[in-house]
């Protein structure tokens, strides 16, 4: 009858469905294992890094990132906290900017909330409100762009400091001739 042969079409789409679902998180779990691998051998491989190279590796995130005007102070901005975090890291630790020296400012979009935002910038660098300068906040909305980022806007870190812009700069431009010439 129709009825027992819908059922058992139903029953076939079913088996179907559920053989496709456990290949899928077969494959997941391969791929959630060969992930957690090659992270525990490069981790391995990688660090600790020593103190020339972290500075080469700030070097590199600020010729990629960095804002390279040379009338300006050394500046970054971007959206990933992992990111903001190394290169704050990078200006205290590495180049030894005194702390109190550092400036925030973070930019939003009319949707968010600043006082949250400003919160979490806040927490994840370990740095009191009074060095973020006033937020940005843009007339756009974060719900019309297309890529949302993280959630906590885009965070920029300032140092007002020419000489280090400076030794900043031309490091980048000395390891760039220095490549560029050896082709």
């Amino acid at each position: 009858t129709k009825k027992q042969l819908a059922r058992l079409q139903r029953k076939i789409k079913y088996k179907r469905y559920l053989a496709s679902e456990k290949s899928r998180l077969t494959k997941l779990k391969k791929r959630e294992s060969r992930l957690d691998s090659t992270y525990k051998k490069q981790r391995e491989r990688l660090l600790p890094l020593n103190r020339r190279e972290l500075y080469l590796c700030g070097l590199f995130l600020y010729w990629g990132e960095g804002v390279k005007d040379l009338r300006s102070g050394v500046s970054l901005n971007n959206t990933d906290p992992k990111v903001v975090k190394f290169y704050y890291g990078w200006l205290t630790q590495v180049l030894k900017v005194p702390r109190e020296k550092v400036r925030v400012a973070v930019h939003l979009y009319k949707d968010m909330n600043v006082r949250k935002a400003l919160k979490f910038w806040s927490t994840e660098l370990g740095l009191p409100l009074k060095q973020f300068i006033k937020p940005y906040v843009k007339v756009t909305k974060k719900s019309e762009m297309d890529h949302k980022g993280f959630g906590h806007g885009t965070c920029g870190i300032y140092i007002y400091d020419q000489y280090l812009k400076e030794k900043v700069m031309l490091g980048i431009e000395a390891i760039a001739d220095w490549y560029c010439q050896k082709k």
